[in-house]
């Protein structure tokens, strides 16, 4: 019995269970990129214009990138209650939101529904904070992988609860607001305890290296299945038997990565640091010299960090290294961001109906930027000991190929814009949490990460606020008069075929985001150079800090 309750306390204080627990937690956290889908239904129950909508979407975009709160929440509360404050505001932000649109509590102006869905979209903040900030201190050797999977995994929220919906099959599309207000918010709740740093040593393990791959795998048998089916519900007339199998077995691809855990606390006789009390005197002190004798071998990047930097978030913000990172990271996700937030208006304007089949589609591609940035940013450092930052450059390089597509609407756009716009911005979101702790380290790491999300409302409120919106309006007012120019005003006064104020807003063709989509390519190759001057500036920095565990484990290896 003693035995089974030690591996019992072992796998609860597993850092792959807590890894595995923060996947989940992403998995249903990310609520924001479900705008594009309830945003319809806001719509048409309170009667708003795009305009109004637009004002929605950067109200939300600043309450899921803005915070403070959860960075210092993380730093002088245990972690839980960041958790339980987040879960909180998703439930009362998107749960009054669902009774105003059901008529079930009174009407409200629109700054109040703005406030409310930035007090719902800011729980976000606290979720990611608490699983970036758990798992990075967890898992030291490896921030790339780990932060690429749990922003993957976040990113990718949007389309897993879009299917869970759809096994709904209901006719009432508030239902899906309801969803997002209730779902995540019991899901955060039953993990708030697992979710953690946990004590003990943070070497790199030699079950680290085969774990991770089998992650991996899974990531990618998860964005294929979820392409896959996408496609299928959008092409054929599938029955709802169907639609609840595949959405089980989305849940049970969800579940699998448990088996790490459990293979490494069930099915190994490797010793935790909890367990070793229990040992013999004897045997104890053999594992101690044992581990000792390894250690002599290991240097890990958090032990160096302790010897080179360890900024706090006032210093860091008097550095330029973190300017540079913050503006690259401004015009590369606020781009991105951008498109991400009109890619409804986008496929409208290309003749493309099913805007819900390209919102999977950029979610589903926005995870993978995320896996792929991490794993790519990581092989970088730990294998050549050059600056992460390379890896933002090239990303960026994607956003802007990207955007070039959007501008000249060639055929196929929707499909290639969406495929790059997600790899390229879901990448920034893997590479630069895991610069940020190389270059500044992990004392303020809640607190910085959540300044660097600021970013991309700052960049969307540009682009999206100012210079698509202002260019999407000047298209359709220029379409709209020259439609009523077409007609005699006779025939206007007779038939009434004047245009509606919806209509007279909509903008069709290509020209409608040319200009905007051109002037975004270009900013995304600003930021590639600032990305560019960042690697240069860090080079030395790096070959400290990786270059110094690379030597070690090498010379360990040999």
């Amino acid at each position: 019995m003693t035995g089974l309750h030690s591996k019992l306390s072992s796998f609860f204080n597993n850092k792959w269970f807590v890894f595995v627990g923060a996947m989940w937690m992403q998995s249903f956290a990310g609520t924001g990129y479900l705008f594009g889908s309830i945003s319809p239904v806001i719509k048409s129950s309170l009667g708003y214009n795009q305009r109004q909508i637009a004002t929605l979407g950067v109200a939300k975009d600043l309450g899921g990138s803005i915070g403070f709160l959860s960075g210092t929440l993380s730093e002088i509360l245990p972690l839980w209650s960041a958790l339980l404050v987040g879960s909180l505001q998703n439930l009362i932000g998107y749960g009054w939101i669902w009774l105003v649109i059901t008529g079930r509590a009174v009407p409200l102006p629109l700054s109040m529904i703005c406030i409310l869905i930035f007090i719902g979209s800011n729980g976000e903040t606290n979720f990611n904070t608490v699983a970036l900030v758990s798992c990075v201190q967890n898992f030291p050797t490896s921030r790339g992988p780990v932060v690429g999977i749990l922003k993957g995994f976040a990113g990718l929220s949007g389309a897993i609860l879009t299917q869970i919906y759809t096994m709904i099959h209901t006719p009432d599309h508030a239902t899906l607001v309801f969803m997002v207000a209730v779902g995540p918010t019991l899901i955060i709740i039953a993990l708030m305890f697992i979710v953690r740093p946990i004590g003990g040593k943070k070497q790199l393990q030699s079950s680290d290296g085969p774990s991770f791959v089998f992650i991996y795998s899974v990531c990618l048998l998860l964005a294929a299945y979820l392409m896959v089916v996408t496609l299928l519900e959008d092409l054929v007339d599938l029955s709802h038997s169907a639609t609840i199998l595949f959405t089980l077995v989305l849940l049970l691809l969800l579940v699998l990565p448990i088996v790490i855990p459990l293979l490494l606390t069930f099915c190994t006789d490797d010793t935790s640091p909890d367990q070793e009390s229990l040992l013999p005197v004897s045997q104890n002190e053999e594992a101690c010299a044992s581990e000792q004798s390894s250690d002599q071998h290991k240097v890990i990047p958090s032990e160096v960090e302790d010897e080179i930097l360890d900024f706090s978030l006032l210093q860091t913000l008097k550095t330029a290294d973190f300017w540079l990172l913050f503006l690259s990271l401004v015009l590369g996700s606020g781009s991105g961001l951008t498109v991400i937030d009109n890619l409804g208006q986008i496929s409208q304007s290309l003749g493309y109906e099913e805007t819900h089949v390209y919102v999977s589609m950029i979610c589903i591609w926005n995870f993978l930027g995320r896996i792929g940035g991490g794993y790519i940013s990581e092989t970088i450092i730990s294998e050549h000991s050059y600056p992460r930052p390379v890896a933002l450059a090239a990303a960026q390089v994607l956003l802007a190929i990207g955007h070039l597509f959007f501008a000249m609407a060639w055929p196929g756009t929707m499909y290639i814009g969406t495929l790059l716009i997600g790899l390229g911005y879901g990448a920034h979101w893997s590479i630069v949490p895991a610069t940020a702790s190389d270059l500044f380290g992990l004392k303020s790491f809640g607190a910085l990460y959540n300044v660097l999300t600021m970013a991309s409302p700052v960049g969307s409120l540009i682009f999206s606020g100012v210079i698509v919106s202002g260019i999407y309006d000047y298209e359709a007012e220029q379409q709209h008069k020259q439609h009523n120019s077409q007609q005699s005003l006779l025939g206007r006064l007779a038939y009434g075929t004047s245009l509606g104020v919806d209509e007279a807003s909509k903008c069709e063709g290509a020209v409608c985001f040319f200009l905007s989509s051109l002037i975004m390519c270009a900013f995304c190759i600003v930021a590639m150079t600032l990305s560019l001057i960042l690697v240069h500036k860090t080079k030395s920095v790096y070959a400290n800090l990786y270059g110094k565990t690379t030597r070690v484990v090498r010379a360990a290896v040999n």
